[in-house]
């Protein structure tokens, strides 16, 4: 079945430290990726969430990969309604900017602003569709954005800056998928759209989590993110890593009862994405190995 594995983020700092993954002597940003792409075929970029990538560095993305390589990339912060330092924009952009305190919002910048970085983000991932690398561009919303007007306009309106690109969404307010109505008006309004759902595995229980849903919104294409199942860091409180909150080693059973899911997903669609996001030193990367071991197994 078309299914492609990989993790968010080859150059996490615990993973780089650990020494469990690169080999000695792999030290530099071109060897690790090309490492890095000799044992996987997809990955997660998660950098351009947190500052707005480059053309040249996508340029050195796709050079340095292989032909059938495939990189999603996660949407800059200020597009999905996260509080963004005015820091990690470009100095003229800072510039251009009204005078203001503290962090970022997109709801309150200019509309001239919002059309700049709008057009930037797409000019930075151009060498990577052309190099026919670029797999999904994938907008995380944070758990503010619920299943309401607001809500909905804001998936819309990302979605409509970008309609030459194939986008996956994944929501982190429960209201997405409370109940059968919800969850079923929330595909049909993706499927309107045209975005591929993202069904998640993770802590459940909180306002903030949503279940797994095993279904696709396009024809071609789906992603399934695994967050692993830390219920004390979820919503750990302070100034706290990714990593740290992410910290999950998935135990061999646990990805063997995902294998049927996974199988009967990727067999009514033309590709499926699979990212471990559990990224405390190789937890990702073996736990993506082991699982594309057992769907290659013909005892699971």
């Amino acid at each position: 079945m078309p299914i492609l594995i990989g993790v968010a983020s080859w150059t996490d700092k615990t993973l780089v430290e650990c020494g469990r993954f690169y080999p000695k002597g792999v030290t530099s940003a071109e060897a690790r990726l090309r490492f890095y792409a000799s044992r996987f075929s997809l990955v997660e970029v998660d950098s351009s969430y947190y500052a707005m990538p480059t053309p040249a560095t996508a340029q050195l993305w796709a050079e340095r990969t292989p032909n059938d390589f495939t990189m999603n990339v996660k949407a800059f912060r200020l597009f999905t309604g996260h509080q963004t330092s005015p820091t990690v924009l470009h100095k003229d952009i800072r510039e251009a900017l009204p005078p203001a305190k503290g962090n970022l919002f997109y709801k309150h910048l200019p509309d001239e602003i919002r059309d700049e970085l709008w057009r930037r983000f797409v000019e930075a991932l151009l060498p990577l569709q052309l190099a026919g690398k670029l797999g999904l561009v994938h907008f995380q919303f944070p758990p503010w954005v619920m299943r309401n007007a607001a809500g909905h306009a804001q998936v819309r309106h990302c979605a409509e800056r970008m309609p030459q690109h194939r986008l996956s969404v994944e929501f982190r307010h429960r209201s997405w998928f409370d109940g059968n109505h919800a969850v079923a008006s929330t595909l049909d309004f993706l499927r309107e759209l045209r975005v591929a759902h993202t069904v998640v595995d993770g802590p459940q229980g909180f306002v903030n989590s949503v279940p797994a849903v095993w279904e696709a919104t396009r024809e071609d294409i789906a992603l399934f993110r695994l967050h692993g199942h830390n219920r004390d860091t979820w919503n750990i409180k302070g100034a706290v890593s990714s990593t740290e909150r992410f910290n999950y080693d998935y135990a061999e059973h646990e990805l063997k009862a995902l294998v049927p899911n996974i199988r009967a997903l990727a067999a009514r669609i033309d590709l499926l994405h699979v990212v471990f996001n559990n990224n405390m030193e190789d937890q990702g990367v073996r736990n993506a190995a082991m699982l594309r071991a057992l769907l290659e197994s013909r005892t699971c």
